[in-house]
């Protein structure tokens, strides 16, 4: 009997698992399992998404024009450079559709996100993972596993589900080491938690391999929505809007990202509130003996002494209606992500890791 075959590689794709949202028999729930924004939303965001429903009959624009034009102006680059998408994601997928295929290879670092790896079988490439050191990018590693199959470069930075981040002087000897032909690819998601930090921004602009991905989902409180957008040389714009569907973000998509982005004052005080209470959090854990490397996001990546006490912890911590994340998957069976929460989410999950302790002994 004939069957109907898949593109090579698809069939090899892990399906992506997100964070848990809900415990059965569990009411009273602090989520910190998606790194999510406790202070949701800004009001002008709000205020735009209540106002954007008025002409759904309409299609919207192809070209994005009005939000690219204020991304440009609020993080001083090129509009014409910018493309949007739904979430970074779409982003990072047109990248790989666009600049990879069977016989190529992506590579992406040992701890690094899961989607990356995903989106290199989706195009029938090789994924290579690299080795970090102590849960740090290694950009020699990187560039020793770079051969003339090797066409994209994924790091998170700061990365997921580590928290750490490299020095732009070594963001950048990796873009100018790589081999001719092969693209950089820099996910920003948690750029914005990083005080004075462009994202990669200047390194797209003085070179012809770099493309920077940002997303609405995390200092911006718009995961519901799903908006992203991606930076890079005009040239490789121009291929991935090719590959975009001309319709992919709806009005209502556009005009909240727009307002959010413009409320730089919601933004700046998140991320003051997110620098105070992750060293809160991390300091409170580490008293516990549960210690972190420094986080240079929105959550904190705790490192317990077994797989099986962050297990356990994890499984109690539920009982107490708090969520986090269990990161094995990314070979950090002995971890949990948690979610940098407002004061009270923060307060409540480590009185909750200190009873797990206390009723260990």
């Amino acid at each position: 009997m004939s069957r109907i075959a898949p593109q090579p590689g698809i069939m090899e794709i892990a399906l992506y698992q997100g964070g848990q949202s809900s415990v059965e028999g569990v009411t009273d729930i602090v989520k910190l399992s998606s790194n999510e924004n406790p202070y949701g939303s800004s009001d002008s965001a709000k205020e735009a998404y209540r106002t954007s429903g008025l002409n759904l009959h309409r299609y919207p624009g192809t070209d994005h024009a009005s939000l690219r034009h204020a991304i440009a102006e609020v993080h001083g680059l090129t509009a014409e450079n910018i493309i949007c998408g739904v979430g970074s994601d779409e982003v990072l997928q047109f990248i790989t559709q666009s600049f990879a295929g069977p016989g190529d290879e992506v590579i992406y670092t040992e701890h690094g996100f899961s989607m990356y790896p995903i989106l290199a079988h989706a195009c029938g490439a090789t994924p290579v993972k690299v080795k970090e050191r102590e849960r740090v990018v290694d950009v020699d590693a990187i560039l020793k596993a770079c051969n003339k199959k090797t066409r994209i470069v994924f790091i998170a930075n700061p990365a997921n589900p580590t928290g750490t981040m490299i020095g732009a002087n070594e963001v950048a000897r990796l873009a100018d080491g790589l081999p001719k032909g092969a693209l950089l690819v820099l996910d920003g998601a948690y750029a914005e938690y990083v005080e004075g930090y462009d994202g990669g921004a200047a390194l797209v602009e003085g070179r012809d391999n770099v493309i920077m991905t940002r997303t609405f989902s995390k200092i911006h409180g718009l995961g519901g929505l799903r908006i992203g957008w991606g930076y890079a040389p005009k040239d490789i714009i121009d291929v991935l809007n090719r590959v975009r569907q001309p319709f992919n973000l709806s009005d209502i998509q556009l005009n909240v990202a727009e307002a959010a982005v413009r409320d730089t004052n919601f933004v700046e005080k998140c991320r003051v509130d997110n620098a105070r209470m992750r060293a809160w959090l991390a300091e409170a854990l580490a008293e516990l003996g549960v210690p972190s490397d420094t986080s240079c996001a929105n959550f904190i990546l705790a490192r317990f002494a077994s797989e099986q006490e962050a297990t356990d912890c994890d499984e109690y911590l539920k009982t107490k209606g708090v969520i986090v994340r269990k990161v094995a998957g990314y070979g950090l069976p002995n971890c949990l992500r948690i979610t940098v929460g407002d004061e009270s989410g923060c307060r409540r999950v480590a009185h909750a890791v200190k009873s797990f302790k206390e009723q260990a002994v």
